[in-house]
């Protein structure tokens, strides 16, 4: 199997880094071009129905946050000797913005890290790697930071 573009989605915690040293390690094997992906996900803004009427504050925009994790991200894939790397970033749902990217700019390979969500809290939750693995149209490779480390409760 020949990795020609590698996709790591990062989010700037330790299971991303995870994602992205295996990413790393994989571009610089293969002599991969590697796409660095993080999505900024928007602030649900809520008003409770038993509450007067009042204007919500507005969040603070994310994106510079992840927009600075693309560029740190980028810059240690360079260090580490990676020849093509591209650091791309959005707004808006995770999955969505993921799978919109990859329909849109072909990969080899996608690699995400795993947040070892309990059996309970992944059904409660939902799991981001668990959707890109049965919708992204490539293969997916989900790493975790350390296989003794046990799911979080």
């Amino acid at each position: 199997m020949v990795y020609r573009v590698i996709t790591v989605a990062i989010d700037g915690s330790d299971h991303a880094s995870a994602a992205l040293a295996s990413a790393v390690d994989l571009a610089k094997h293969y002599g991969s071009e590697l796409v660095i992906l993080s999505v900024a996900p928007l602030a649900p803004v809520y008003v409770a129905p038993n509450q007067p009427f009042s204007t919500p504050v507005a969040p603070e925009n994310p994106m510079p946050e992840f927009r600075a994790i693309v560029d740190s991200a980028v810059h240690t894939a360079q260090a580490a000797g990676v020849k093509v790397v591209t650091g791309v970033c959005y707004d808006g749902a995770i999955v969505d913005e993921v799978l919109a990217h990859l329909a849109s700019n072909p990969t080899d390979l996608l690699v995400v890290g795993s947040r070892g969500l309990s059996t309970a809290k992944r059904i409660l939750l939902g799991s981001t790697s668990a959707a890109l693995v049965t919708h992204a149209p490539c293969p997916v490779l989900v790493v975790r930071p350390s296989a003794t480390k046990p799911p979080d409760l």
